[in-house]
C-alpha cells in the first residue's frame, strides 16, 4: 500500500470516527423517554427505574469501589474478600450487565442501556462515588460512569484523583494482553494469523493501553499470572472462588463407570475448543469417556455441572489458568489444560505450591489423554490436591492481603 493510499485510508477512518461521535452525541442529548423508544432492544431501559448508587459503611477507614467489568464475577468476589478478611475496610462493586448476563454476583448491576445512555444515572454516579469511597479499582480501563462517547477511563480517573480518591488499575486478560507478544512465544496462540477475527482490534487496544501504563504512576493489578509479562510493574491479584460452593458432589471417578469429561469454554475461539472437540468425540465413540460440552450455563448452575463430571478440560491455546480452572479444582475434579512454564513457575515462586493441573500439549491431546485415562492413580492424585490449593491461594485471603497495601494509602 502506497503512502498516498494509507493517507486516504486514515482520512476516511477519521471522518467515520467524527461521524460516529456526532451520532452518539446526538443520542446522548435526547430526552430519556425518547431514548427508551429509539435505542436497540438490547439497550432499552426504563428511565423511571434507574439503579441507585451502592451504599457502604461510611465509618470504615477504607471504602473500596470496584467497577465496571466484573469479569467472571471477580469484581464482586474481590469485594467480598476485602469484606471477609480485612479489618476496618469495606468494598462493593458495580458492573454493566447485558441481555446475556450469566448471573454473577454483583453489588450494583447496571443495565447496558443505562450505563451508556442515561445522563441522569451518569451524573448521580459521578457524585456518589467520590463522596462515598476512598479507593477505586478500575477494571479493564473501561469508563466508570458510562457515556457512549468515552473509550477509556482516563477522564473518570482524573476526576476521582482530583477529588482525593486513591485509584488503581486492574486487568483481567484480553484487555491488556498484547496479541503479538503472546503469538511470538506460544505456538498455539489464538492470535496467530487470522485464527481470531478480534486480534487486530485487541492488538491496537493493548498497544495503546500499554503506552499509557508506561507513563502512569497508578498501582496496577492483574488477575492471571501470564499477565506479568504484559504488566511487568503490576501485582498479581489472584482470582477468588468460594471453596464451599463447589464441594457438593461425589469424589471424581467414584461412580465406577467410564470417566465423564466436560469442556466449558467461555470463548471457544481462544480456548482451543477446535482442538478438543474432535478428539473427545473420537474417545467417546470408542467408549473410553462420556463427553459433555457445556455452553451458556448460568453461573449458579456451574457447581452442579462440574461436580457431576470427573475430568474438566480447561483451555489449550492461551497457556493460562483462571476462574474456571479454580472452580474445577475446588470441586475436586481432574483438571486438564495447557499451562505454560512461565505460569507454573510464577505460581510456585509466589505461593510455594505447584499448580495441580495436569498439563497436556495442544499438539498431542489424543495421545496424552489416552495415557491419562489409563493412569487412574495420577488422576486421583491431582484431583485430591485441587481443593487445598484453592483454599490456600484462591479463597480470597491472599487477594485481600494484596489489596491491603493499596487500601492503606
Amino acid at each position: 500500500m502506497s503512502a498516498a493510499q494509507r493517507g486516504v485510508n486514515g482520512l476516511v477512518k477519521g471522518l467515520k470516527n467524527v461521524a460516529k461521535r456526532v451520532v452518539l452525541g446526538a443520542m446522548l442529548a435526547l430526552p430519556a423517554a425518547v431514548q427508551a423508544r429509539v435505542l436497540p432492544a438490547s439497550q432499552r431501559y426504563d428511565p423511571t427505574q434507574l439503579p441507585q448508587p451502592e451504599q457502604v459503611d461510611g465509618t470504615a477507614r477504607s471504602r473500596l469501589f470496584i467497577a465496571p467489568a466484573n469479569s467472571a464475577g471477580q469484581g464482586w468476589a474481590w469485594a467480598q474478600a476485602v469484606n471477609n478478611f480485612l479489618d476496618d475496610s469495606v468494598a462493593t462493586n458495580m458492573a454493566v450487565v447485558g441481555p446475556h448476563d450469566f448471573g454473577f454476583g454483583c453489588g450494583q448491576p447496571v443495565p447496558l442501556g443505562v450505563y451508556r445512555w442515561s445522563t441522569r444515572w451518569q451524573r448521580a454516579q459521578r457524585t456518589a462515588v467520590p463522596a462515598q469511597f476512598t479507593h477505586v479499582l478500575v477494571e479493564s480501563d473501561r469508563p466508570l460512569f458510562g457515556d457512549a462517547l468515552q473509550r477509556t477511563a482516563a477522564a473518570d480517573i482524573d476526576k476521582l484523583r482530583r477529588a482525593g480518591v486513591s485509584v488503581a488499575l486492574l486487568f483481567h486478560g484480553s484487555d491488556i494482553r498484547l496479541p503479538s507478544r503472546h503469538a511470538a512465544r506460544m505456538t498455539w496462540s489464538p492470535f496467530h494469523g487470522d485464527r481470531w477475527s478480534l486480534t487486530p482490534a485487541l492488538q491496537q487496544r493493548a498497544s495503546e493501553l500499554q503506552q499509557r501504563l508506561t507513563a502512569s504512576s497508578l498501582p496496577t493489578f492483574f488477575s492471571t499470572p501470564d499477565l506479568a509479562l504484559d504488566v511487568p510493574d503490576g501485582q498479581w491479584l489472584p482470582v477468588v472462588v468460594d471453596p464451599a460452593a463447589w464441594q457438593i458432589g461425589e469424589p471424581a471417578l467414584s461412580h465406577g463407570g467410564v470417566p465423564v469429561v466436560a469442556h466449558a469454554p467461555s470463548k471457544a475461539a481462544v480456548k482451543g475448543s477446535d482442538l478438543v472437540d474432535p478428539v473427545m468425540a473420537k474417545l467417546e465413540a470408542e467408549g473410553l469417556i462420556r463427553y459433555v460440552r457445556v455452553e451458556n450455563v448460568p453461573s449458579a448452575e456451574m457447581p452442579a455441572v462440574y461436580t457431576s463430571v470427573d475430568i474438566v478440560l480447561d483451555q489449550f491455546s492461551l497457556g493460562i489458568y483462571g476462574v474456571a480452572a479454580c472452580e474445577a479444582m475446588a470441586a475436586g475434579r481432574v483438571v486438564v489444560s495447557f499451562v505454560s512454564d512461565q505460569v507454573r513457575d510464577f505460581v510456585a515462586d509466589a505461593t510455594g505450591l505447584s499448580l495441580p493441573i495436569i498439563d497436556i500439549s495442544p499438539d498431542a491431546i489424543e495421545a496424552e489423554m489416552r495415557a491419562l485415562l489409563a493412569d487412574r492413580e495420577r488422576m486421583l492424585e491431582y484431583a485430591s490436591r485441587g481443593p487445598e490449593f484453592v483454599r490456600t491461594v484462591h479463597n480470597g485471603r491472599l487477594s485481600a492481603s494484596v489489596l491491603a497495601e493499596f487500601l492503606e494509602h
